[in-house]
């Protein structure tokens, strides 16, 4: 499979970040993707430094410069008496340590400026309102020339079409958690949020987090709570008993806090679904990056940066045109699937320490009280500090 052709479905954080590496390397691109426009639905995201290093790689800082904020420390607070539990420095602290920015920004200001350097890049043609079955995403290499065998990287989120056509491969799992995304306006924040930092609020089964946007005119919040399976959906508006079962899942926390998800006027509610381990490469020409790959929930906040990192190292192992791309996407989906369950199990010990009761709860806040903050930022080396291979 010479891999001269390739073929991307979908044009989310993950193919576009995969489409502007491999053309960097020298290979021409081809995105497809069934948005007659794109819109990137959602709020807010987390923009750890190793996926901002890649992004400043790739030519993007002065864009990245534009749309990040950078806040001075995360902190974790407790959702019920509004008491600084520990913290975790960032700003110059997180770009001297590990050698790239941590920020937050809008998930919509990200895919903004993927998509602009892929429209200005001649290597790479974008293809909207196209709907590919798994049927029509395997038939695509019938459109290459007969010496040219395309290879298809499925980039197409969690719902994937393309994920059908790799045996082997996992299906989504509702997680029985539910995020709840809002925005408010910074200057009507009230004093119980820091409008320049992150905060995560932490209770028994829930939590909260709350970080500016918009160079700090707006407040990103983000509940999550228990939820029922909607099942294959990706985002929805609430209703007005889902508010009510909302508030009812937060009835012991800070009145502040209570205020603030009774009074806001509407939220969205995104079911969060995981994928299980599984093949994310046919052993011939279709393979899979992103959450079409490895969904996961966001007790990490690395969605979009495994994302980036996928279509990154994709494009490093395919090497040049010479290369054997088989070979390449096997090394490239053993080392990936190893950096992925790393951080899934960092997801699932956040989701415990952060939604811990009783005693346990209790000993959390004590450990964590005790710990200085560089300490803190130590134990996040391995996943911020990582480097992909070339940055």
């Amino acid at each position: 499979m010479p891999a001269q052709v390739i073929h991307i479905i979908g044009a989310g954080i993950a193919g576009l970040a995969a489409a502007l590496a491999l053309s960097r390397s020298g290979r021409n691109v081809t995105i497809t993707d069934q948005a007659p426009e794109l819109s990137e639905v959602g709020a807010g995201l987390q923009m750890s430094p190793n996926a901002s290093r890649i992004l400043l790689s790739l030519g993007l800082g002065e864009a990245l410069d534009r749309a990040i904020s950078r806040p001075s420390r995360i902190s974790l607070v407790s959702g019920h008496s509004l008491r600084r539990i520990a913290n975790v420095p960032c700003g110059d602290f997180a770009a001297r340590r590990w050698g790239a920015p941590y920020g937050v920004m809008h998930r919509a200001d990200l895919q903004g400026m993927l998509l602009e350097a892929v429209s200005a890049d001649s290597r790479c043609r974008l293809e909207l309102g196209q709907r590919l079955e798994a049927g029509a995403i395997r038939s695509l290499g019938s459109r290459a020339e007969p010496s040219e065998s395309p290879l298809i990287i499925g980039a197409d989120g969690v719902w994937s079409q393309t994920r059908a056509l790799v045996p082997g491969s996992g299906q989504p799992v509702f997680s029985g958690q539910v995020a709840w995304r809002f925005m408010i306006d910074a200057k009507a924040a009230p004093p119980i949020l820091d409008t320049e930092n992150v905060s995560v609020f932490l209770a028994p089964h829930t939590h909260l987090v709350a970080y500016p946007l918009e160079g700090g005119k707006r407040i990103n919040m983000v509940a999550i709570a228990g939820g029922n399976d909607p099942g294959k959906t990706w985002t929805a508006t609430e209703r007005p008993a889902d508010r009510d079962a909302l508030l009812r899942d937060f009835h012991e926390w800070h009145p502040s806090l209570k205020g603030l998800l009774r009074d806001v006027d509407e939220m969205t509610w995104w079911p969060l679904f995981s994928m299980p381990d599984g093949r994310w490469f046919n052993d011939r020409n279709i393979v899979l990056i992103g959450d079409a790959a490895h969904a996961m929930t966001p007790f990490a906040a690395q969605g979009a940066a495994m994302a980036i990192e996928d279509g990154y190292e994709l494009a490093r192992a395919l090497g040049s045109v010479d290369s054997d791309p088989i070979a390449a996407i096997r090394s490239f989906e053993n080392s990936r699937r190893a950096r992925i369950a790393k951080a899934r199990n960092r997801a699932a010990f956040n989701q415990f320490a952060y939604h811990a009761r009783g005693p346990v709860r209790l000993g959390r806040d004590i450990v964590l009280g005790l710990r200085r903050p560089e300490s803190l930022a130590a134990d996040l080396d391995w996943l911020y500090g990582y480097r992909s291979p070339g940055t």
